[in-house]
């Protein structure tokens, strides 16, 4: 009998499975689940990309792709970022098509990060950033925001966990689980502590179409002096409802994105070829479908934010992202807890906080990119199940 245990990465083994895909798992094997557990867009691709992929196929362009990505979409992505940011960037040496964001995060985390080097992660947030940082034997340094702060993260923070071997700072906003955002002033402080401690900046900008508000996004890259320190990681999965073709991409200085592009290119080799010529079209023409979601998803976070403040589940309002952080403190149990019972006697899924880092303890992350209906039954459902704990 092999012994497999002593024969695996000791590394790989010590990781925790993710907490988002336990409660996934569990509410598929039941019947009459209503689930708001899964950060992903409801809506169909848009027609017109979908489209695009379909014509791909028919015309038989279905060959490997440039390593770094079609220049076309390369040259796409740069255009739209200067559009939307104005800022400016080289399509042949300062970006590089991923297989979603989740690649381009790994890549930068382990291109930049030596051993025994410190990541400094904002928390709750997604769940990849520590496990990606200790696969690349670095030392997590969590940052712990607050409900008070409105869970963003504030300069103060920062520099209490800054050390000399701190590195990379991550920069999770729009935030997922919280749908907590930083605003110019909120950045520009970081801005600064950055420049004072020499750091890199990883700044996950998924969400960054989906903030709310008359204030759009602000791209950490566009800030003074923050370019030349900044990895910028979107993609196409929530903001064009595009999960399933698994397209993202780094953007930054091509210091970096070089070395990125090294380890792609012997991991992955290249990104989906259809997807690319999809996404070409999306940056082209798909500024209304983003605001017709983005109108959706505002409808939506209105009505699950004051509902929840409604029957006694204290909920700050996200302004961005498709996700809202209500507390659960007050009934005592803990996030997981409260996710299980909910999850078998009213057959709701969600997520408890702790999933997404222990400060996330006594607060569940619901996610609003689901239909009104499915979100207005689980409503119905949760209250019910807040009354019957008396």
């Amino acid at each position: 009998m092999i012994d497999y245990q002593s024969r695996l990465n000791h590394e790989i083994q010590a990781i925790k499975p993710s907490g988002i895909r336990r409660f996934f798992d569990i509410a598929n094997e039941m019947k009459d689940v209503i689930s708001l557990s899964i950060g992903e867009p409801d809506f169909s691709t848009p027609w017109h990309v979908r489209q695009t992929g379909i014509q791909t196929l028919e015309e038989g362009k279905t060959f490997y792709s440039p390593n770094r990505g079609f220049q076309e979409l390369r040259e796409e992505i740069c255009r739209w970022i200067a559009r939307k940011y104005h800022v400016s960037y080289d399509s042949s040496s300062d970006v590089l098509v991923t297989v979603g964001g989740s690649e381009a995060l790994d890549l930068c985390i382990r291109c930049l990060i030596n051993p025994g080097e410190e990541v400094l992660i904002p928390e709750p947030s997604f769940v990849c950033y520590v496990p990606m940082t200790q696969m690349a034997k670095g030392i997590p340094v969590v940052i712990e925001t607050r409900a008070e702060d409105q869970f963003r993260l504030t300069a103060d923070a920062l520099r209490q966990k800054i050390t000399p071997k701190s590195k990379l700072l991550i920069l999770p906003f729009p935030n997922n689980p919280t749908g907590a955002v930083m605003r110019r002033e909120h950045l520009e402080a970081i801005a600064e502590v950055v420049r004072e401690h020499d750091l890199l900046v990883l700044s996950d900008e998924i969400y960054g179409e989906l903030t709310y508000g008359e204030t759009g996004h602000v791209c950490f890259a566009e800030l003074e002096g923050m370019k030349e320190r900044t990895v910028v990681v979107n993609g196409f999965s929530k903001t064009y409802a595009m999960t399933g073709w698994r397209l993202g991409y780094a953007i930054g200085p091509q210091e970096i994105i070089g070395p990125m592009t090294k380890l792609h290119q012997y991991a992955i080799m290249s990104a989906p070829t259809m997807a690319q010529y999809a996404a070409i079209e999306a940056l082209r023409n798909g500024d209304e479908d983003i605001d017709h979601m983005r109108e959706q998803y505002d409808m939506r976070r209105r009505l699950i934010v004051d509902t929840f403040n409604s029957i006694g589940m204290p909920c700050f309002e996200p302004e961005g992202a498709f996700y809202v952080f209500p507390s659960i403190q007050k009934t005592g149990m803990t996030s997981e807890t409260f996710c299980e019972r909910l999850l078998h006697e009213e057959h709701v899924a969600v997520i408890p906080g702790n999933a997404f880092g222990d400060c996330g303890e006594g607060f569940i992350r619901v996610s609003y990119s689901y239909s009104l209906h499915h979100i207005t039954e689980a409503l119905k459902r949760i209250e019910r199940f807040i009354q019957s704990l008396g």
